[in-house]
């Protein structure tokens, strides 16, 4: 069974772009846009909301978990507040299913150029801030634990 191809993290981001850009800037509608987003996010199985899968350093309560399989990492997220989970709905749409390389390189500039900052504020900036760190520190640790099985466990 042939896989289907994903597209790039550079083509998901372009296309989330383009959508920011129908809102014309106007605020309240990409507010509302990212609301609607985690209202469309699959909810996470409540077994992976725990401490564990908590994200530290948000405003809000963020859980993050994933699996792997073969090099790519497939994450579910979820939040107890309507714009952050809108906004890991959209790091989630930019980043599972992605080979763990391109996670742990990737420059995800969608939200400087949607406006990200100036739309969520400084707290919630840092805080998705720390949702991306996690996400790439997430994708370096498998990325070093599937180099160790390779090699027997030593380290190159």
């Amino acid at each position: 069974m042939k896989r289907m191809a994903l597209p790039s993290i550079d083509t998901i981001q372009k296309s989330i772009i383009e959508e920011f850009q129908t809102l014309e800037g106007d605020r309240e509608r990409m507010l509302t846009y990212v609301m609607d987003l985690g209202e469309q996010l699959v909810p996470m199985n409540p077994l992976y909301k725990n401490e564990h899968n908590t994200i530290k350093g948000c405003m809000s309560k963020v859980w993050l978990s994933y699996t792997r399989q073969e090099d790519r990492l497939f994450f579910e997220g979820d939040s107890n507040t309507a714009i952050t989970k809108g906004l890991i709905s959209l790091l989630l749409r930019v980043l599972s299913g992605q080979k763990q390389e391109d996670i742990i390189h990737a420059n995800l500039y969608f939200a400087s150029n949607i406006g990200m900052a100036q739309l969520i504020g400084s707290q919630r900036s840092s805080g998705f801030a720390n949702m991306i760190k996690t996400m790439k520190l997430a994708a370096l640790t498998q990325k070093i634990q599937q180099s160790k099985i390779a090699t027997g466990g030593v380290s190159i």
